[in-house]
């Protein structure tokens, strides 16, 4: 016997129709926000590698011009430095002369190497009997004058030949601040100077010398 849907039935049929039409939509939906979320991440991680690669690579440019910049400022302190010793090397016997101290011979760039130790000085003035050591810097600081009494330390060792000579020290810059001259004075050392076109030595008529 054939069976009659009320419609009560189909009505429900109908609510159930809709219900699962309702839901494969909102399943569209949601699919396409997944995929929608998904596409903007994936865009989003693209741009923070490009960014990251572009800081990277600003950051390494960066650095390649400091260390440039700081290369030619090493050249220019070089430079500036030879500059000194040119200055000072025509007129280092007469004002060491004007000191008292009879020297005759300058040498520039004297090295010497012995059992592992090393010194390197700008400017060697000698006489039969005394030698200065002249440091000559662009700008002369505390710590210069501490090398400097180190680098007097080494001469005797490692110029054996100089051993019975008297050693003393200079150091000679275009830019000496007055507490680094101070400090250079105190500890026995010539200080030269720029003044004008030539250098002077500014230790007053009192100034005693270290001897090394």
């Amino acid at each position: 016997m054939e069976q009659t849907l009320t419609p009560d039935i189909l009505y429900l049929f109908k609510e159930v129709k809709d219900l699962f039409k309702q839901d494969h939509e909102s399943f569209k939906e949601i699919k396409e926000l997944y995929k929608e979320t998904d596409r903007k991440f994936q865009e989003t991680e693209r741009l923070m590698k490009q960014q990251s690669q572009e800081t990277d690579r600003k950051f390494q440019d960066t650095d390649r011009k400091f260390k440039e910049t700081d290369k030619q400022i090493g050249k220019l302190g070089n430079r500036l430095g030879e500059f000194i010793e040119e200055m000072v090397r025509p007129g280092a016997v007469r004002l060491f002369r004007e000191r008292g101290i009879n020297v005759h011979v300058v040498s520039r760039n004297v090295t010497a190497e012995r059992e592992g130790e090393a010194v390197e000085i700008d400017l060697l003035v000698v006489n039969d009997g005394e030698m200065i050591v002249v440091e000559c810097k662009s700008s002369l600081s505390i710590d210069d004058v501490n090398e400097h009494i180190e680098r007097l330390g080494k001469v005797k060792r490692l110029f054996p030949n100089y051993r019975n000579m008297k050693v003393m020290g200079a150091v000679a810059a275009m830019v000496i601040p007055e507490n680094v001259g101070r400090y250079a004075y105190k500890k026995g050392l010539f200080v030269l100077c720029q003044s004008g076109d030539t250098m002077v030595i500014r230790n007053d008529d009192k100034f005693k010398p270290a001897l090394w």
